[in-house]
């Protein structure tokens, strides 16, 4: 409540050490890009380096209120800078390490950040990424446009010497692929080494108590959707929430070790790779790397390595994996695994199905957790063994969540229904503005239905009170004066054993108004056809093709109806999407109309993959 004092850092760390008495407990099994890349960092370890950073940070200049900007792929030392800002009342801004120049300037730019912390390069999988010239774009981009940050704080995680291997830094995981002599440019009177400013720092720093609702930090959302919004969370709910869900969504006991695959970045990597976890005194995996590097069977192979019990990762993730078959899953044992998590989209029952039973081995829960950055944790999830599961579904609402479902008129509607979900209360992690711009909050999430927080996505309940996300509002069709959800669609496309993956987005349409233009992306070994687009869009009495899984005779037309038969079917080598892994079906619609003005694509993970869907697009129906 407002006039209580806290401070998260003390939360997470100084009452977990001292307390609880977890000081030898270790917070994070950090493993990088490479396999033999490995490191660990008890609580106590990593309490000593948030306060020598703390005292770096405070030597700075840096005080409660000023606004840091932080740029740095998954190591340890992205935690102990983000939780320092938090020890000093200071707001962190988190800016995805895959995010481009631009896009960090921008952020930069709109919470006037006083510092940059960043890293000299990383690699993703094969690919190098010299991070330092990234970061000093932006900041060339922030002079320009008049602004300076105070000074540039650089980590050394790769070391350029004549052997091309290993890292120098104190206090740093090793880095052990040979790399090339990356050449760093450096700024004398800005640019600052991490390692020497560490060097002669105090391992003690009295935290700055902050009221309940001081601000904690801003993350922007991705961008996907016009200028990407502040979102600001502050001190005391933020923390109460988090804490409070990891423990009962994930059935969280002392012996576990977690892992959430999500990027510090994000909105999940925040509440649920750093905040969340430490709140809870729980060890947890750190992963710099991506799920197909070296191989395919990387995920599962770090199960094992550190016997995980509850594991978290994303729908775009288990779809990626699929497509490579049951084998490097069930090459290794995940006997450990107790729960399964999905987060960020709505993830298709096929999905759902192969993560249960191939993953899991039938016998762990899936906690499939509708939430978003604004909300700041789980809004919509089951609790694992205590709600029984629907495949595809987010169930019923966390605890003190109070759901609704709006028709277009604003009136809340009961039973089975579908709609627009609302949430008719606050709950204690809702953000509370957007950074600069409150008016700009009121009317994104409250004007459009009064008294009611509006979440920008279509629902709809079932007989038996479940709810199941439709998706994105603007990803509603209507066809015929039927709501159609691009989510449902995009589900009976995938459940056809040649479709990988596949995003469907309006059309304009001279009868029905808006019409289904649907990209597909295939399994390997399938070829796009005439005939697969018919087997596609309606039930033929002979399937196309029998593959070594028997024959196919799922279609759209049948699983969901006349009315949500795709006029357009386009085949899609690959599917635009931000590094978080997020469709962006506002560049599809784009595609689809032959449009070439996309507006801003600097998010897009792959702009190649642009240029290719333009060369596909289907000219006739199909």
């Amino acid at each position: 409540m407002k006039g209580a004092t806290t401070n998260v850092c003390y939360n997470v760390l100084d009452r977990i050490v001292h307390e609880k008495k977890l000081g030898d407990k270790i917070a994070f099994y950090w493993e990088g890009n490479e396999p033999e890349e490995t490191a660990q960092i008890t609580y106590g370890e990593l309490l000593v380096q948030v306060c020598q950073f703390s005292n770096v940070l405070r030597k700075q200049g840096i005080r409660k209120g000023d606004r840091v900007a932080i740029y740095m792929p998954m190591i340890p030392k992205l935690v102990v800078a983000m939780l320092a800002c938090a020890r000093l009342g200071a707001l962190h801004s988190i800016v995805f390490a895959g995010f481009s120049a631009e896009s960090l300037c921008e952020r930069i730019l709109d919470s006037s950040c006083s510092l940059l912390i960043t890293t000299d390069a990383f690699y993703r999988g094969e690919k190098l990424v010299n991070l330092k010239v990234l970061a000093d774009e932006a900041l060339e981009k922030c002079r320009e446009k008049g602004f300076s940050v105070r000074c540039c704080i650089v980590v050394k995680h790769l070391r350029r010497s004549e052997l091309g291997t290993g890292d120098c830094s104190s206090q740093s995981p090793p880095v052990k692929r040979p790399c090339p002599n990356v050449q760093i440019s450096w700024n004398e009177g800005i640019d600052l080494w991490w390692h020497e400013l560490m060097q002669g720092a105090g391992d003690e720093c009295e935290p700055e108590w902050c009221d309940a609702e001081d601000p904690l930090f801003i993350l922007y959302t991705s961008g996907s959707t016009g200028k990407p919004k502040g979102v600001v969370h502050t001190v005391g709910g933020y923390m109460l929430y988090v804490a409070t869900t990891f423990k009962y969504v994930f059935d969280f006991h002392a012996e576990d070790v977690f892992w959430c695959t999500a990027d510090i970045g994000w909105i999940t990597g925040h509440s649920y790779v750093t905040y969340g976890p430490l709140a809870n005194g729980a060890t947890s995996v750190l992963f710099e790397g991506i799920p197909t590097y070296p191989d395919v069977s990387r995920l599962w192979s770090i199960v094992d390595k550190y016997k995980v019990t509850k594991f978290y990762t994303a729908p775009t993730a288990i779809r990626l994996l699929m497509k490579f078959g049951d084998e490097p899953v069930t090459k290794h044992s995940r006997a450990s695994l107790q729960v399964l998590g999905t987060v960020g989209e709505p993830i298709n029952p096929e999905a759902w199905l192969w993560y249960h039973r191939v993953v899991g081995a039938q016998r762990c829960p899936i906690v499939d957790t509708f939430w978003q950055t604004e909300t700041g944790g789980h809004m919509l999830t089951p609790l694992p063994g205590a709600i029984p599961m629907k495949p595809g579904s987010a169930t019923f609402p966390f605890f003190g969540v109070a759901p609704a479902i709006l028709n277009e008129s604003g009136e809340e509607l009961e039973g089975e229904a579908e709609g627009y979900l609302v949430f008719k209360q606050p709950w204690p992690g809702i953000m509370r503005t957007v950074y600069g711009n409150h008016e700009r909050f009121e009317t994104t999430y409250f004007k459009k239905f009064p008294g009611y927080y509006v979440t920008g996505d279509g629902c709809r309940r079932d007989q038996d009170g479940y709810y199941w996300i439709t998706g994105r509002i603007d990803d509603m069709l209507n066809v015929s004066g039927h709501l159609l959800s691009t989510a449902e669609v995009e589900s009976a496309l995938v459940e056809h054993q040649a479709v990988a993956e596949a995003a469907v987005v309006s059309h304009p349409h001279p009868v029905k108004g808006e019409c289904l233009y649907c990209f597909v992306t295939l399994c390997e070994g399938y070829t796009f056809s005439p005939t697969l687009t018919e087997e596609l869009k309606k039930q033929s009495e002979e399937p196309f093709w029998t593959g070594t899984a028997g024959p196919c005779y799922t279609a759209v037309r049948e699983k969901i109806g006349p009315i949500a038969t795709p006029d357009y079917i386009q085949n899609a080598p690959g599917l635009p999407k931000t590094r978080s892994g997020k469709i962006m079906r506002r560049v599809l619609r784009k595609i689809a109309q032959n449009d070439h003005d996309l507006g801003d694509t600097s998010t897009v993970a792959d702009p190649s993959v642009i240029s290719q869907l333009f060369s596909h697009r289907c000219l006739t129906t199909q």
